[in-house]
């Protein structure tokens, strides 16, 4: 049987724009994953800069922060069998033009950069990242 894992997931400011919460949501569920933790807020550029870090020295970096401040992001925990592995599974492929069909790049993303959620990569990550956003006391399991 496979560990039960959580993993974080942000619905990025593409998605909440264009009022995709509830769809992205039902993915997750009919794939069988639970939303245990879920919250939207609007980032702040030190808040957004702090969280992709590990990114600092890529080119990309400034433009991501700047679209991950434009709007709106839910951030949120779930969990399920190798959770890590099965988000990035509903989320397909960063580029969109090659993700599979059904997942939510696929059908959601405008672009490589606008790609409408971000997934953690690893468990570790997720670790990281869910504390990056959550207190333990506001993830309900």
């Amino acid at each position: 049987m496979a560990a039960k894992e959580r993993t974080l997931s942000i619905i990025k400011p593409d998605a909440t724009r264009r009022n995709l919460t509830g769809k992205i949501n039902a993915k997750f569920e009919d794939q069988g994953l639970r939303i245990i933790a879920q919250k939207r807020l609007h980032l702040t550029e030190d808040e957004a800069g702090k969280f992709y870090d590990v990114h600092r020295e890529r080119p990309f970096f400034k433009d991501l922060v700047s679209f991950m401040i434009s709007g709106p992001v839910v951030v949120q925990v779930l969990e399920g069998a190798d959770a890590v592995a099965a988000n990035r599974k509903i989320m397909g492929a960063t580029n969109p033009a090659n993700a599979e069909a059904g997942t939510i790049r696929k059908e959601f993303a405008e672009s490589i950069e606008a790609n409408s959620v971000h997934g953690s990569d690893s468990l570790d990550n997720a670790k990281r990242e869910i504390s990056f956003f959550f207190a333990e006391t506001e993830i309900v399991g």
